[in-house]
């Protein structure tokens, strides 16, 4: 008896589901007629918007053509009535002149008829009816107003409805990364006239390949491109890739995306440090700002922790790691594969990137705030002592900028500086070529070399940033500059001039 009770509960179920699987499945069906009612309605709209601008496009042809049509009839009319008054007034002499002669010939007297012979005579002369042209000026024919619409006609039979746009086919050896930028090209597979507009989309990812489906960023949408390469500008590349495809529309829809393709957008990438700055920094990604309240109030909380020393020290240590950035882990992994250290202390207002330059050439950029008074750009080897300070130490080399009372600009390493005599850019660029052991300075703006280093680089390099009174914004994720490039394999054909302040370290 249980048993058949529990088969009929499972048949109850089973049939409970499959009905409501169909009511919905009716809702979806009634759903989709009633979608179909409105746009097949709206094709009509359309189908009748489209042939009501072909009506008006046609009415105004005729309206246009019958004008001209008219034009030249009245012109014609004018010439002729223009020639016709013209040979009624020399008919008119002529007739007179007629007549005139007619009644000379009655005349007896020989002297009187030679005198109204040559009087008539010179009256025919100069007769208007003997230089009257008797060709009309203008023809009857009206031909060359006519027109045949005959091929217009068969193009007009032909139209249909518009056909789904193909796929683009994108042109990857014609495409290009460089300076941040990336062009894009691609072509139709075969003659479509009738394509609008094409979408180009773009989204980041660290895999190479074909773009995966999940755990991606969205897409990014550019439309309305009216050519076949479009050329995506100020990017930052803080990722090893970028997806990009290319969909084509016309005016009524969108056809299948494109193949993706996948380009590789190397870059370095980094963040400040603020695990490691010093106190008077307040860090927060890529930008530092000098802050005098900070050492003063973290001198409070040890005051405070001075007092309380019989404290549980965990306690006091728990206290000491809430001075951590929370944007930043000190567990992370670019954390934790540059090695713990103590804060920068003393007068050493320094802040370290995240990330270590091992090989390869490298660009970032750096723009101070106008107040600023001092600061310092460069790069150390991963452990610096907590008191040092940029280009003071054989391991760390830098520009340095003075603002305090009046400005210097000055290239530093090991403790000896060479005064820089070129205005102080808005931006500066820092190019490091690990493997060629060469540090170069730039205007980010113009691209002219500030200072250039050169040496043997024996440990990985961090970024490394000195700030007084202001601040410093960081832009990373950049390619090194196209005419960086150039200017450096100009500079190094030519052997290039080698800092006095350079050693091998």
């Amino acid at each position: 008896m249980d048993e058949e009770q529990e088969t009929l509960q499972r048949i109850v179920t089973t049939l409970v589901n499959k009905n409501e699987e169909i009511h919905n499945f009716i809702d979806t069906l009634n759903h989709i007629i009633s979608n179909v009612q409105l746009n097949s309605s709206n094709a009509i709209s359309e189908l009748d918007e489209e042939f009501d601008g072909l009506y008006s496009v046609l009415h105004e042809m005729k309206g246009s053509m019958t004008n001209t049509i008219q034009q030249e009839e009245a012109h014609k009319i004018q010439a002729l009535q223009d020639q016709l008054n013209q040979c009624n007034r020399a008919l008119e002499g002529s007739e007179e002149l007629l007549k005139l002669a007619m009644q000379s010939l009655d005349i007896k007297n020989p002297v009187e008829l030679f005198e109204a012979a040559k009087r008539i005579k010179d009256s025919v002369t100069v007769a208007s009816a003997f230089r009257l042209s008797l060709k009309p000026r203008v023809s009857d024919s009206m031909t060359h107003m006519m027109v045949d619409f005959a091929l217009e006609k068969r193009m007009l039979q032909s139209v249909k409805f518009l056909p789904v746009p193909k796929a683009p086919e994108i042109d990857v050896a014609a495409c290009l990364v460089a300076d941040n930028c990336i062009t894009i090209s691609w072509r139709m597979p075969g003659e479509d006239s009738r394509v609008d507009h094409f979408v180009l989309e773009y989204r980041k990812t660290n895999f190479g390949g074909l773009p995966r489906i999940k755990g991606e960023q969205r897409w990014e949408v550019v439309d309305y491109i009216n050519a076949t390469q479009y050329t995506l500008s100020g990017l930052k590349f803080d990722t090893k890739y970028m997806n990009l495809r290319v969909q084509a529309w016309n005016k009524a829809m969108a056809g299948e995306y494109s193949d993706p393709v996948t380009l590789e957008t190397k870059a370095f990438v980094f963040s400040l440090d603020s695990t490691t700055s010093h106190l008077n920094l307040k860090v927060e990604d890529t930008y530092v700002e000098w802050d005098p309240t900070g050492g003063k109030g973290q001198e409070k909380i040890k005051g405070k922790e001075n007092k309380n020393s019989g404290q549980n020290p965990l306690l006091k240590s728990n206290r000491r790691s809430n001075t951590a950035s929370p944007k930043r882990s000190t567990n992370s992994p670019r954390t934790s594969a540059r090695g713990s250290r103590d804060r920068f202390a003393g007068e050493s207002y320094t802040v370290l990137g995240d990330t270590a330059v091992e090989s390869g050439q490298h660009y970032w950029e750096v723009r101070a705030q106008k107040d600023c008074k001092s600061y310092s750009v460069g790069v150390t080897y991963r452990n610096p002592g907590k008191f040092d300070q940029l280009g003071k130490t054989n391991s760390s080399w830098c520009i340095h900028v003075n603002n305090w009372l009046q400005t210097t600009f000055s290239a530093k390493h090991n403790n000896k500086a060479k005064t820089l005599d070129i205005p102080v850019p808005d931006r500066i660029g820092v190019y490091c070529d690990f493997d060629g052991g060469q540090l170069s300075f730039y205007n980010a703006s113009s691209k002219a070399l500030l200072h250039t280093f050169r040496t043997k680089f024996t440990q990985p390099l961090l970024p490394g940033f000195m700030i007084w009174c202001g601040g410093l914004t960081v832009s990373t994720g950049l390619q090194v500059p196209s005419a960086v490039k150039t200017l450096q394999k100009n500079e190094n054909g030519l052997g290039g001039s080698t800092s006095s302040l350079n050693n091998v370290a």
